[in-house]
């Protein structure tokens, strides 16, 4: 009784805290379960859990990709790869919000909502809203580089780019309802006030695929005594190469990494692996052995949990380690549905920043934007429940 006591006030700690400050919030928890699970334990295990390599890296990783994104920002190359995308205003509305939505910045949102803002006349100011927010965060699905994907993958024991094919079909379905429901009809075109620049696309572009590219390059010909080892050098070569196209001058840099934070990035990074650790040695999982359970309701839980905390990296850590002790290893789709569960409820939340922002920002009441997102979310969920009932007969 005592450990499920501890559990709940943990996670109400984390569900609390986290709209705040999710590092803090994650060592809070982490401390709290450990004092009803595993007190003679709980320094030991927290330490070696901040002092292990992987977390060590991991967190430098972390800390260095909201650096790439400010760098391409407050040098303008993310406007030159936005203005040089000269593919049509639908895809446009898709694509841009999609690239910026890959710099993890806080406030990022404000960043994407004036150019749907600018792109999309003739749309309503909610299907805007609705377009800022499910494009932003798309890509998540299948960018790799990103801690969402990499604590999801490492809380469910399998590989970085191994649930990325099961993913791709998601992320068309997901397109596919983006376009039903936010796109239809016909919008106009988008008049440019420049000419196209190949330089403009082509530069920005690959300071946005190097380090995914890098990274499974450095992983399939190397060996390496840690894995992470690998995706560092290529988050940090593609920040040195965004700082070289942008010619980023040292004083520049130092203002840039002051606005960007990367410390709280490293600093949350390590709160969820000290959570992760904690949570794996408490017992708790093995109590969860008792209680009757399904993939579907786990599933829902999955996305109730995005939805009250607005994170995707809180369910996962939390959904993915209940579903090893209760149903044993998680296969690829499994998975893939299962963090689609947690998006779908991450990209309807008012809880979830970006959501505030952008209603903010185009100036529409949360009402109204959960009137255009609970259609598509509503058959996403009903669409992925019917799958995960297949794949679990």
């Amino acid at each position: 009784m005592t450990k499920w006591i501890g559990f709940f006030l943990a996670i109400a700690a984390l569900l609390i805290i986290s709209k705040r400050n999710l590092g803090a919030a994650m060592f809070i928890s982490a401390f709290i379960l450990g004092i009803f699970t595993i007190p003679e334990n709980l320094l030991l295990t927290i330490w070696s859990c901040m002092t292990d390599l992987s977390t060590i890296l991991l967190a430098a990783i972390v800390g260095l990709i909201p650096l790439i994104g400010g760098v391409m920002n407050e040098t303008g190359q993310m406007d030159k790869l936005i203005a040089n995308m000269r593919i049509g205003k639908k895809p446009f509305l898709m694509l841009s919000p999609a690239l910026v939505g890959l710099l993890p910045m806080p406030g990022g949102a404000l960043l994407s909502a004036p150019i749907v803002e600018k792109a999309g006349k003739g749309i309503s100011n909610e299907k805007k809203a609705g377009i800022n927010v499910w494009f932003r965060h798309i890509l998540y699905l299948i960018y790799p580089i990103s801690a969402n994907f990499m604590v999801s993958t490492a809380a469910a024991k399998i590989g970085l780019y191994q649930p990325i094919p099961h993913l791709m079909i998601i992320l068309l379905f997901s397109l596919f309802l983006g376009y039903f429901f936010f796109l239809r009809g016909n919008l106009g075109k988008i008049k440019y006030e420049k000419h196209f620049s190949l330089k403009g696309l082509i530069l920005p572009l690959t300071a946005l695929l190097i380090a995914p590219i890098l990274d499974i390059l450095i992983k399939t010909s190397l060996i390496l005594p840690v894995k992470e080892i690998g995706t560092l050098i290529a988050v940090t070569a593609s920040l040195i190469f965004a700082m070289i196209i942008g010619k980023t001058r040292l004083e520049k840099f130092r203002e840039i990494t002051s606005k960007a934070k990367p410390w709280n990035f490293a600093f949350m990074m390590m709160g969820i692996i000290v959570f992760l650790g904690v949570f794996k040695q408490s017992g708790i999982l093995k109590l969860f052995e008792d209680v009757p359970m399904t993939p579907e309701i786990l599933f829902g839980i999955a996305v109730i949990l995005g939805f009250m905390t607005g994170r995707i990296i809180t369910p996962a850590g939390i959904v993915f380690p209940i579903y090893l002790t209760k149903f044993g290893a998680i296969s690829l789709p499994i998975f893939a549905l299962m963090y689609f569960g947690i998006f779908l409820g991450y990209v309807l939340t008012p809880v979830h920043p970006c959501v505030s922002l952008t209603a903010e920002s185009l100036e529409v009441e949360i009402k109204d934007y959960l009137k255009v997102v609970i259609p598509p979310v509503a058959i996403a969920l009903s669409v992925s429940l019917l799958f995960l009932h297949f794949l679990n007969p």
